[in-house]
């Protein structure tokens, strides 16, 4: 009974987010995340417990000091958290396709090098749609080489670009938190302005990973059964563009916010789905949503908190700061480092990019919106392949048995401090021409 309930939270808030713009819904949608945390508590990581305890006490003191801060920050929970649920609803659906099966086995075949970025590239790819959904199932097979034929220089690589591959999906991923939080956080920067810089930045930074694997015997290609063909490719390319295309339609005909939009268009994917598999007889079962306590604690929590605080900062300056263009830039510059530590203090990125959105965004010269804008996403998505405490490594250690501290400081150490190095750089020059 009790997993029913969480699952039928988990709708309810989704229903929320996607209702937000009536009266009432945001605080309805962050009171059924609560509930739905609750209920799950006892099954729940230590992390997501000690960030929502935290949000807890953030209530606590909003009550105290600013009581206005509590509807927004829930208009925030609930966004994001809708946009969590739809994606990975999105997720548990697409996981059950054929193509993605068939993609993901591809990824596998050729020599060392084409691997590599096979697998990097096809898991970024996989993970536009899918999130850590993606993480999953290509990880989950290269756990299972691991059990067959044990550890060994491939093996070790292959899981480096897997990591990889979805780390840098939060620079340049349109359906992503990253992407969604910082364009709606920044309003004046546009989603094609961004992803143009974020894109090659993504590109590069995976090709640079080839600096950082391990040698390993050249091999013929395998030969792979039920490898994908062209047409499974297209067709998952095709649904990635219709979301994305989705995403930008209904932000900019409507004007919905970017979140929203993102959560709409992942929901109409799921809903043609379904109507294609009843017209050709399929019968398929609700999606149970009652193992999202994690995430719901971890997006909700970190949203929540970081709206109050960046409320209360907020409060305490009065109009627009005079900087220097050199302070701009050099704020920009720290930007990615500011999460790349955190990070490595088990702090999510969620609640720095509130934090910096929520304060710099309100001030910043708003012709050099993009260069914050860039070096947030940067920032995210370093952090995310870069530190031992992101979802990915700590799905990534379950499926294949490498520790998440070794994956990344010791394999890639190198190249997330090479990449925060380019990522500063970028957001200085970007900033400081601008401004």
């Amino acid at each position: 009974m009790q997993y029913i309930l969480r699952s039928a939270f988990a709708y309810i808030a989704l229903i929320a987010a996607v209702l937000s713009l009536l009266p009432g819904m945001a605080l309805m949608g962050a009171l059924a995340v609560s509930l739905a945390v609750v209920l799950g508590w006892q099954d729940m990581r230590h992390v997501p417990r000690g960030v929502f305890a935290f949000a807890v006490l953030t209530l606590a003191f909003a009550l105290g000091h600013d009581p206005a801060l509590i509807a927004t920050a829930a208009g925030s929970m609930t966004r994001l958290a809708g946009l969590v649920l739809a994606v990975m609803l999105l997720s548990n659906v697409l996981a059950r396709t054929k193509d993605l099966q068939r993609i993901s086995v591809s990824l596998f075949g050729g020599k060392p090098l084409v691997r590599y970025l096979s697998l990097a590239y096809g898991t970024s790819l996989v993970s536009v749609p899918l999130n850590f959904g993606s993480v999953a199932v290509v990880g989950s097979l290269v756990g299972e080489r691991i059990r067959q034929n044990g550890d060994s220089p491939a093996t070790r690589n292959a899981t480096r670009a897997v990591l990889r591959g979805f780390g840098v999906a939060p620079t340049f991923s349109p359906l992503s938190i990253s992407v969604v939080l910082t364009l709606t956080l920044l309003p004046g920067l546009g989603m094609l302005q961004l992803l143009s810089l974020a894109i090659p930045f993504a590109i590069v930074l995976v090709l640079a990973g080839l600096f950082w694997r391990e040698p390993e015997p050249t091999q013929e290609a395998e030969s792979l059964e039920d490898r994908a063909g062209a047409a499974s490719w297209l067709r998952f390319s095709g649904l990635i563009l219709a979301i994305c295309a989705g995403v930008f339609w209904l932000s900019q005909q409507y004007q919905l916010s970017y979140a929203h939009s993102v959560a709409l268009s992942c929901l109409g994917a799921v809903l043609l789905y379904r109507i294609a598999g009843l017209l050709r007889g399929e019968r398929q079962p609700v999606s149970s949503m009652a193992n999202v306590s994690n995430e719901l604690a971890i997006v909700g929590g970190s949203a929540f908190i970081g709206t109050v605080i960046s409320g209360v900062v907020l409060g305490q300056i009065n109009g627009d700061p005079e900087l220097s263009v050199w302070l701009w830039a050099m704020a920009a510059a720290a930007v990615p480092w500011l999460f790349f530590v955190a990070g490595l203090g088990g702090v999510n990125p969620i609640v720095i990019g509130t934090l910096v959105g929520g304060i710099l965004g309100s001030i910043w010269p708003a012709d050099a919106q993009i260069g914050l804008g860039f070096a947030m996403v940067t920032g995210w998505g370093i952090t995310a392949f870069g530190t031992p405490f992101a979802a990915n490594a700590l799905i990534m250690e379950r499926l294949t048995g490498y520790r998440a501290r070794h994956a990344s400081f010791r394999w890639s150490l190198g190249l997330s401090l090479s990449g925060l190095m380019a990522a500063s750089l970028l957001g200085f020059g970007l900033t400081f021409w601008l401004a």
